[in-house]
């Protein structure tokens, strides 16, 4: 067994693709539309759903946002340097909400940035590069 993908509904597709394809720099893996359901599914990712995990931006047509709740936590997403991708990600327009350092009571880099309809993804520095 393996993870296939995580699911995350969306408030505005366009504006969901842009953030995780361009601010992000994942691949729009599929996308199709769901006329009779009144939704679209599309598919993000670093690499071929044969072999990678994705994730699966649902839009339900008639639904422009969602209350996130309080049991979702976080995707987390391993970057070479941090510094430099948080950086990256304010230049093309991304929202940092915490900028990249030690965890509470550890060592690990990491960052929080946030997409378009406000879930929050983990940066986590996997190199041994540290500024």
């Amino acid at each position: 067994m393996r993870i296939l993908h995580t699911m995350l509904r969306v408030g505005n597709l366009e504006k969901s693709l842009d953030f995780y394809c361009n601010i992000l720099g994942m691949k729009l893996l599929r996308q199709k539309d769901y006329p009779d359901g009144k939704f679209t599914l599309a598919f993000v990712g670093y690499g071929d759903e044969t072999s990678n995990t994705v994730i699966e931006l649902t839009h339900n047509w008639d639904t422009t946002s969602y209350d996130i709740g309080t049991g979702y936590g976080h995707i987390a997403l391993g970057v070479d340097d941090i510094y430099d991708t948080c950086e990256q990600i304010k230049s093309l327009g991304g929202k940092v909400t915490r900028e990249p350092g030690a965890m509470k009571h550890g060592s690990t880099l990491i960052a929080f940035v946030e997409d378009p309809d406000g879930y929050k993804i983990e940066l986590i520095q996997i190199s041994s590069q540290a500024r």
